[in-house]
C-alpha cells in the first residue's frame, strides 16, 4: 500500500468513525426509547430523560462498544489508546487546558458580541431551560461520560488513527474539524457556523494537550472540566441564580 493511499484510508477511517458512531448511537437510543415505550415509558414526551437516555447509550455504551471492537478489530493493542493516571505534569496540563478552553470562551462570546452574531444553541440548553434539574445531572455526567466517551472517540481513536499516517499537527486539525462538524446535528437557531467554529478551535486544545501528554486522561478531565461548568452555570442562570 503506498503512502498516499495510507493517508486516504486513515482519513476515511476517522470520517467513519467519526459520523458512523453518531448513526449507531442514534439507532441504540431509538431502540432504547422504543423498548422502553413497550413498558409504558413514553421517552418522546419527557424530554430530560431522552437527554440522559442518549448521554448514556451514546457517550457510554456505543463510543466505549466502538472503541473496544475497533482496536479488535485492527488486532490493536490497548496502548493505541494511551491512558495512565496523570503525573504532575499532565495535572498541570489539565489544569492549564481547563482555564485555557474557558478563557477561549469568554474571548469567543466577546468577539461575536462585538461582531453582532449570533450563535447557535445545543439542544441541551434548550431542554435544560425546561427542566434546570437536568442541567444538575449533566454535571457529574460531564466527568463520567461525555468527557471521557468523547475524547475516547475523537482524540483516542479519530486522531490516533489520523496520526499513524499524517503529521500530528494535521491529525489534531482534521480531528478537531471532524469533531466540531458533529455538532451540527445538535444545534438549534441560527449561527450555526459560528457554534461550529468555537468548537473547533476548543478542540485544538484537546487534540494538543492529548499529543503532548499521551495521555487520554488529560482532554477526558479537560472536557468534562469545561462542561461541567458550563452546565453549572446554566442552571445557575435558569434558576436566578446569578
Amino acid at each position: 500500500m503506498t503512502e498516499s493511499t495510507s493517508r486516504i484510508r486513515s482519513v476515511v477511517t476517522a470520517i467513519g468513525l467519526t459520523y458512523g458512531s453518531t448513526i449507531i448511537g442514534s439507532v441504540v437510543v431509538a431502540a432504547a426509547a422504543t423498548l422502553l415505550a413497550v413498558f409504558g415509558i413514553d421517552v418522546t414526551a419527557r424530554p430530560s430523560l431522552r437527554l440522559v437516555l442518549s448521554t448514556v447509550l451514546l457517550q457510554g455504551v456505543t463510543f466505549g462498544g466502538l472503541a473496544v471492537l475497533y482496536l479488535k478489530f485492527r488486532d490493536l493493542d490497548v496502548d493505541f489508546v494511551p491512558l495512565t493516571i496523570p503525573d504532575r505534569r499532565d495535572v498541570a496540563v489539565t489544569i492549564a487546558g481547563i482555564v485555557t478552553l474557558l478563557g477561549l470562551l469568554v474571548i469567543a462570546s466577546r468577539i461575536i458580541s462585538s461582531f453582532g452574531l449570533e450563535s447557535a444553541q445545543n439542544q441541551i440548553v434548550t431542554i435544560g431551560q425546561q427542566n434546570p434539574a437536568v442541567f444538575l445531572l449533566l454535571v457529574p455526567l460531564s466527568f463520567l461520560l461525555v468527557g471521557p466517551g468523547e475524547e475516547l472517540l475523537y482524540r483516542g481513536l479519530v486522531q490516533g488513527t489520523l496520526r499513524e499516517t499524517l503529521h500530528p499537527a494535521r491529525a489534531i486539525v482534521l480531528a478537531s474539524a471532524l469533531f466540531a462538524s458533529i455538532h451540527l446535528f445538535s444545534l438549534t437557531g441560527e449561527g450555526k457556523l459560528v457554534y461550529v467554529g468555537i468548537a473547533f478551535v476548543l478542540a485544538l486544545v484537546l487534540g494538543a494537550t492529548y499529543e503532548y501528554t499521551d495521555n487520554l486522561a488529560v482532554p477526558a478531565v479537560i472536557h468534562g472540566a469545561y462542561n461541567a461548568v458550563q452546565f453549572a452555570s446554566a442552571y445557575l442562570t435558569a434558576t436566578g441564580g446569578i
